[in-house]
């Protein structure tokens, strides 16, 4: 099981508000096999060298750039945390305080030194899920098991999962006869196997607590319905591998899972493009990088699509939102797109970092606005 740490939307938007003297944002691709960890823990040392460096650069108060690089050495010194990853590493440091999410999605290395997190790799992490649970329900066997982008799928042991349908009944099988008066024949077959899907559903309650992650279910057809009807996930996927999971391996749910999670990221990106065309006949949409930057200084963004590898250097005036453009990046400058995304979010938007291909108008974002501008 991968140990991840996705951030919830209040994580974000309390990163989101962070100002101060030092921001250090890094990310970085790591391994799950505890016995490769070494290399990205020297990675996280080399990019916290130059971290160090750059603030030296810039002339920081050395006390604060001491503070911050202890945290970072502890970070990398702590043999615990590294026995226990995922795919990628985003890690938040300021000289008081230090906050790293451990994400299923492989990450491409980058350091960002400003006054403010640099937070688009992070958001791609949330944007759509890089890997799912799925669970294989059977009348006589249920199991779960997690799929992710390039492991194999991994089983996930879940306290208090039942045996099978009958053991929920407190009988050898289903197929038992009942006493008479009570339940009995189809109807009190169905009572049963809504019971077991109860008890499932319970079951998993402490796993997908706080989760976004999808919940893909392999079963057959009058399974499927009952667990549908009791299911208190909110991320079931209306998709399902249909067929008996108890003849399924684990490799074969896995790889009937994927084309799903596929197919769902599809279907929420297409339905984000309907809106921006609907919105566009409104004159509610910009594709404009300065116009977008007004509109999140002054909560008009409802929703925002942003190039995940794109890095526009500059600067956001803080009471107008006009934006001044930079060479490269330097000491008084950060990401724009970014410091937008961050505008939005703490407006109550909502933002997705995609690939650039996936933005109408082929431009670094796009943006459905709340009113016209």
């Amino acid at each position: 099981m991968l140990h991840v740490d996705i951030p919830t939307d209040a994580d974000i938007v309390h990163l989101a508000r962070e100002r101060g003297d030092v921001a250090v944002s890094i990310y970085l691709p790591t391994t799950p096999l505890t016995q490769d960890a070494e290399a990205d823990r020297i990675a996280l040392k080399n990019m916290a060298s130059a971290a160090m460096a750059q603030l030296e650069g810039r002339g920081v108060d050395r006390r604060r750039v001491a503070a911050l690089a202890e945290q970072l050495d502890d970070l990398q010194d702590d043999d615990e945390f590294w026995r226990f990853q995922a795919h990628g590493l985003a890690l938040f440091a300021t000289p008081d305080k230090l906050r790293t999410f451990r994400l299923a999605n492989r990450l491409q290395p980058v350091l960002m030194v400003a006054d403010r997190f640099h937070l688009k790799p992070l958001l791609r992490a949330v944007t759509f899920a890089h890997n799912a649970f799925v669970l294989a329900l059977a009348e006589n066997a249920v199991r779960v098991i997690e799929v992710s982008g390039d492991l194999p799928a991994a089983p996930v042991r879940v306290p208090d999962l039942p045996k099978d349908a009958a053991s929920v009944a407190g009988k050898a099988t289903l197929a038992s006869r009942s006493p008479s008066g009570r339940i009995q024949g189809s109807e009190g077959r169905k009572v049963r196997l809504r019971q077991y899907a109860r008890r499932v559903d319970a079951a998993l309650r402490d796993l997908l607590a706080g989760q976004h992650v999808p919940l893909i279910l392999a079963t057959t057809d009058n399974l499927d319905a009952l667990f549908r009807s009791v299911c208190s996930y909110p991320y079931l996927v209306e998709e399902r591998i249909a067929g008996n999971p108890e003849t399924t391996a684990d490799h074969e749910l896995a790889a009937a899972a994927r084309p799903l999670l596929d197919r769902l990221h599809a279907r929420e990106l297409a339905g984000w493009h309907e809106r921006f065309e609907r919105y566009g006949r409104e004159r509610r949409t910009t594709t404009d990088i300065a116009d977008a930057a007004r509109a999140a200084t002054f909560g008009a963004v409802e929703s925002l699509l942003v190039d995940m590898d794109q890095v526009v250097h500059g600067t956001v005036d803080d009471a107008t939102g006009a934006v001044t453009f930079a060479d490269g990046a330097g000491a008084d400058s950060y990401g724009v797109v970014d410091e937008i995304a961050r505008r939005a979010l703490l407006t109550g938007g909502g933002v997705w970092a995609v690939r650039h291909a996936d933005i109408p108008g082929g431009r670094g974002l796009a943006a459905l606005l709340r009113y016209a501008v």
